[in-house]
């Protein structure tokens, strides 16, 4: 019996030390989140006009910052076929994001290369996400400014006004791609709890080695609902007692 005692004794007293230690790191945790900010981008793909697309694939699309003040841009998020040329059977396709391709690829800069949003936020390169939601963090100082871009292309995704053959020229589209990329737009200032809805900003279109931004014209129809919710927040990031997440530069 005193053996057992002693048995229990030495259980009670690890148990205890044990839930003192997990206490600590989680106070730790939290501590380490004071102060801090961090964006979150959340989209929802309307599955059901993917699936009416020819190739019923998921758009391609690109999150980026911009500092309002000084230029300087980050990706957040690009999808990998983008970022790394990656294409079936095609050595590129210059219209599939033909605004991020400007600014990251041909002004000669490595995506993520400039900016200053602190060493957490890395490039991250991605399959396109299938699933019907997408999430994204990014860290930014407390209370900054910065203009949040997302450009997004669903190849494929003809209509009267960008058919697949012209019936009057008999040209084909050359890469697919049916309509415009289009741009979205939002003016973020980092203060937590705040909430923002990109809007529409307008449509990117590549032609002759040359990317136009043009307002979005009418003959834009289902592009438009291919993302049919956008919702940006600020919050604390949440305390991690394990950082689980490896992010990778590209």
């Amino acid at each position: 019996m005193t053996i057992n005692k002693k048995i229990m004794k030495r259980i009670v007293k690890l148990f205890t030390a044990s839930v003192i230690l997990i206490a600590i790191l989680a106070a730790i945790a939290v501590a380490k989140t004071l102060g801090r900010t961090e964006i979150r981008i959340d989209i929802h793909q309307n599955r059901e006009l993917i699936h009416l697309s020819t190739f019923a694939e998921p758009p391609q699309f690109a999150i980026w910052l911009e500092d309002p003040v000084s230029r300087d841009l980050k990706t957040v998020f690009v999808t990998h076929r983008v970022a790394a040329g990656d294409w079936e059977g095609k050595a590129n396709v210059p219209n599939a994001l033909p605004y991020w391709s400007e600014l990251f690829r041909k002004n000669g800069k490595t995506p993520g290369q400039s900016g200053n949003l602190g060493a957490s936020d890395l490039v991250i390169s991605g399959a396109t996400p299938k699933a019907d939601y997408f999430t994204i963090r990014v860290e930014v100082p407390p209370e900054s400014e910065w203009i949040c871009w997302i450009e997004m292309n669903l190849a494929g995704d003809f209509n009267d006004a960008y058919p697949e053959i012209d019936s009057r020229s008999y040209q084909e589209d050359e890469f697919k791609d049916g309509q415009p990329a289009l741009l979205y737009r939002a003016d973020i200032l980092s203060v937590e709890r705040s909430e923002y809805n990109p809007g529409l900003y307008a449509q990117s279109v590549w032609s002759s080695d040359t990317v136009f931004i043009e307002p979005v014209g009418d003959g834009i129809t289902t592009a438009k609902n291919v993302f049919d919710t956008i919702r940006i927040s600020v919050n604390r990031p949440k305390p991690r007692l394990i950082n689980k997440y490896k992010i990778k530069e590209i």
